[in-house]
């Protein structure tokens, strides 16, 4: 099973394996704040795709087809995300974003959840 949960909202026990997906660090979070198991930001969109989105909704449908594009040349890191749900049980995509049903998390969620 895979959720996503924002990065700024407290840990909790059934976060299982948290996985930072985000290719900057968060501002004014700190690691041990954050209880992260693992960083993968080679997975996140490059940086010309998350300029180009902007977090506007409107671009929502567009952003994820290009975010698709960019993560069939990443087979390797949807991978080891697919093998960490299979031994963990339960992973957590977590991310900075505000908007909590337009960001990268929840896009690739649904790339993993198709594998």
């Amino acid at each position: 099973m895979i959720k996503t949960k924002r990065i700024y909202d407290p840990p909790t026990s059934d976060d299982c394996y948290r996985v930072l997906i985000d290719r900057l660090w968060p501002r004014g979070m700190s690691k041990e704040k954050a209880k992260l198991d693992l960083w993968i930001k080679e997975i996140a969109p490059t940086d010309e795709l998350r300029t180009w989105f902007n977090h506007e909704p409107e671009k929502w449908v567009e952003f994820q087809k290009k975010y698709q594009k960019e993560l069939s040349a990443k087979a390797d890191f949807i991978d080891r995300l697919k093998q960490i749900e299979k031994e963990k049980g339960m992973i957590t995509l977590v991310y900075a974003a505000k908007d909590n049903e337009h960001n990268n998390a929840k896009a690739l969620k649904v790339v993993l959840d198709t594998k």
